[in-house]
């Protein structure tokens, strides 16, 4: 009894360092860039897509736009996948749960 009520202690903290962890994410903003930085896109730390920046010497050129359009949303939406990886593995530092999380625990995402 005492294992599992040390599990349910840890499970208990490990879900309120997610909650921060997600909190601290949605106040995050990532910059994404492409061609040089001609095209540069700004996502929250949730991946939401807060602001695109086009440099105007591209605008004649559609399909060039388009492509680092998409480039720089690749590389910001790496940039947040790398911070919550970052994010995620301080939340879950120092916590033991043998076999893993309890069932029926939700996590934030």
């Amino acid at each position: 009894m005492k294992n599992l009520t040390n599990m349910l202690k840890q499970a208990q903290q490990m879900q309120a360092r997610m909650q921060e962890m997600q909190a601290k994410l949605e106040a995050t903003q990532v910059e994404g860039a492409a061609g040089g930085g001609m095209v540069k896109v700004t996502l929250s730390g949730k991946g939401d897509l807060k602001r695109v920046s086009i440099d105007p010497s591209l605008m004649d050129d559609r399909e060039v736009l388009e492509d680092l359009i998409v480039a720089a949303h690749a590389d910001a939406k790496q940039k947040v996948e790398a911070a919550m990886a970052e994010e995620m593995q301080k939340a879950t530092a120092g916590l033991n749960l043998p076999g893993g999380l309890p069932g029926g625990l939700k996590l934030p995402f």
